[in-house]
């Protein structure tokens, strides 16, 4: 049996642990187009690897190559399928095809039809500047997290811009990622400011659309990860 002050040195040490683990920024690399990317990202200590499935991208994955990227990260990391304005045959026969846990969908989709397919969903929300964020977000009440980028009127994403970081509510129930424009040299300022539950990189860890970096890969993790 502990005695009573070894019990409490070791609630004491388990509750500080428990509090860096709750704190932990979660990583997301997007925009994965190649299985060595995705290895990459997986040994390095990625959370979740993106897939784009929106054939305007120059990030756009198909559905052969998709499966093959997703069976390379093993099964402690979320693959994600990304997907804009989709119609929902091509959303239902991607979910056939490929392993994905979680939904991303980046237009102008409705709560009804993100929820159709069974799967959790993150809905992202381009930064208007006159978007009433409160409103936006209460739309989607079968969210299970938020992504917020930054807005341009002709993309829904992949700008590699930043917006205004202050204007992520701080209060929110649900989980928020902040996106646009991240890379290895502001991703610490970024989560310092924020406190995000995740970050989410494409643009900032590659060398040209859809390849990813190595290098700025691992640098990107690990300064997400200490912040």
């Amino acid at each position: 049996m502990l005695n009573s002050r070894k019990q409490c040195f070791f609630a004491t040490i388990l509750s500080e642990l428990m509090g860096r683990i709750v704190k932990r920024t979660r990583v997301k690399v997007c925009g994965i187009t190649r299985p060595e990317d995705a290895r990459v990202a997986a040994a390095a200590g990625v959370d979740a690897i993106g897939l784009v499935f929106y054939a305007k991208s120059p990030r756009f994955v198909g559905l052969s190559d998709a499966a093959v990227i997703s069976a390379e990260v093993g099964p402690f990391v979320t693959t994600v399928g990304l997907f804009v304005n989709a119609p929902q045959q091509q959303v239902a026969e991607t979910l056939d095809r490929v392993g994905l846990q979680l939904l991303q969908f980046h237009g102008d989709e409705d709560d009804e039809y993100c929820r159709q397919f069974g799967r959790p969903f993150i809905k992202a929300i381009r930064m208007a500047p006159d978007l009433n964020l409160s409103n936006e977000m209460a739309r989607f009440p079968s969210a299970s997290g938020f992504l917020f980028d930054a807005w341009h009127k002709d993309k829904y994403g992949g700008t590699g811009e930043t917006f205004a970081w202050q204007r992520l509510p701080s209060d929110s129930d649900f989980p928020l990622i902040l996106a646009g424009g991240l890379n290895p040299g502001n991703v610490t300022d970024a989560i310092a400011q924020t406190r995000p539950y995740a970050v989410d990189v494409s643009g900032g860890v590659e060398t040209a659309p859809g390849i990813k970096s190595a290098r700025l890969i691992e640098q990107f993790i690990a300064r997400a990860s200490a912040g």
